[in-house]
């Protein structure tokens, strides 16, 4: 059964992933945003759309960036309150909804960006066709998912050790099973969908979206100096970002 993932507005994980976007030095403001914000067109009096904004903070980024207007929606009433708290502007408007139920104008958006979020919905090909008719005549698309190598293999230990805890290496498994994955992380059977590469490719291409950019982001030199673990992201990506041109 396809079920729309709300773990955000489960307190226990909330307060939890909360703390950790909280510190300095995590995956997301390390790894996947920096990657993320150099692929941003230019939003010069842009209408823009963020699927699963969060706390808005990208939101909010679009509107320095010169949009015009711009819309976050996010399936959790938490997200949605904190993004209103942190960012009070006219032009930004936030909306507690899932992607899914959403009703959106036919072209009516110039970019269309999504963070971490895909990957927490049942029907790609759906997600895929409702954006591109959303988007408008050579609108952009910029998102973010867990990269496939990663949930390939949720439900299971991840990193390979030998006796002595050194990791040996990163267990990817059951690649070509596409469909949902639980994984206890923070709290116990968060659920997300495992795709292939080739599925994600082709979808967008089935949709009139043309690929302009791939990146399977890893840290910078000054980072890896500064946190040793994340040396392990250069075993295996943690995150894949797409760059789509509608057609």
């Amino acid at each position: 059964m396809d079920i729309k993932q709300n773990i955000y507005d489960n307190l226990d994980f909330f307060e939890q992933y909360q703390e950790i976007r909280a510190r300095e030095f995590n995956y997301n403001k390390q790894i996947e945003q920096p990657h993320f914000l150099q692929l941003v067109p230019n939003l010069q009096g842009q209408v823009a759309l963020d699927i699963g904004c969060g706390a808005g903070d990208f939101a909010a980024t679009c509107i320095q960036k010169g949009a015009k207007e711009v819309l976050g929606i996010d399936i959790s009433a938490n997200m949605i309150a904190t993004a209103k708290e942190r960012h009070q502007q006219e032009c930004l408007k936030f909306l507690n909804i899932a992607f899914e139920d959403v009703i959106l104008q036919q072209g009516s958006f110039h970019f269309i960006s999504s963070s971490l979020a895909l990957h927490y919905m049942a029907d790609l090909n759906a997600v895929i066709q409702k954006i591109s008719k959303a988007l408008s005549r050579n609108g952009i698309l910029l998102f973010s998912i867990q990269h496939p190598i990663y949930t390939a293999n949720m439900g299971r230990d991840n990193w390979i050790t030998d006796e002595r805890g050194s990791i040996q290496h990163f267990a990817m498994d059951r690649y070509q099973e596409e469909g949902m994955r639980r994984e206890d992380w923070l709290v116990d059977g968060v659920i997300m969908y495992h795709r292939t590469i080739g599925t994600i490719v082709n979808t967008l291409l089935s949709n009139d979206l043309s690929i302009e950019k791939m990146v399977e982001p890893i840290p910078s030199e000054e980072i890896l100096q500064q946190v040793p673990n994340f040396e392990k992201t250069l075993r295996s990506p943690p995150f894949l970002i797409i760059k789509a041109k509608k057609l």
